[in-house]
């Protein structure tokens, strides 16, 4: 009995940390969104931001985006989520990273990028998808947002959340809060193809 409960415990162990694992050589990870709007899928890239996608990923695989809400969306700019419980509980940070926004990739509709506090280095676990094309939020004589793949299924999806109605939210003392939240219900690593 001893022999088969250790034996199922290893097991279980080694399928939990398969489940889990990030591989360092695909360069082009994908990730499914399941959201309350429909599914969403990117695909992110390695080669231009190493260090972005691999926080992204940890984020990813540890749950930690599972049943937050896209608290900032606005139409014809971005759709920003990754931070928040519905309740607007702050999640969990695990540090801030280098910015990677001179990269050579572009804040153009269909992308995903990197949201940050207006000092260059503060980008952690918020992500936010272009809407529209925002050189103005590229690099410049400036620090920029760092872009670090983009959507290949699932931009009508994305459409449609920028076009929802929000509203100032007076608890957060937000603006731009969609009225009826949009839920990111799962984010799921895709195994490589």
């Amino acid at each position: 009995m001893k022999k088969l409960f250790i034996l199922l415990t290893l097991f279980s162990c080694y399928s939990f940390s398969e489940e889990l694992s990030i591989d360092p050589n695909n360069l082009y990870p994908q990730v499914k969104f399941e959201t309350s709007k429909g599914t969403i899928i990117v695909e992110l890239d390695r080669t231009r931001a190493p260090l972005t996608v691999d926080n992204f990923l940890t984020y990813v695989v540890s749950g930690e985006y599972n049943n937050t809400i896209f608290h900032r969306v606005i139409a014809d700019f971005i759709v920003q989520g990754g931070g928040y419980s519905p309740d607007f509980d702050i999640k969990k940070v695990n540090g801030n990273i280098v910015n990677e926004s001179g990269n050579g990739l572009k804040n153009s509709i269909g992308t995903i990028a990197m949201a940050k506090d207006n000092h260059p280095h503060t980008a952690n676990r918020q992500f936010f998808f272009n809407v529209a094309n925002n050189t103005s939020l590229d690099p410049g004589r400036r620090w920029g947002y760092t872009v670090f793949g983009s959507i290949i299924e699932g931009e009508a999806v994305i459409m449609d959340m920028a076009k929802v109605k929000t509203d100032y939210n007076e608890d957060m003392a937000w603006s731009d809060v969609p009225v009826e939240p949009i839920i990111l219900i799962n984010a799921t690593l895709l195994p490589e193809s």
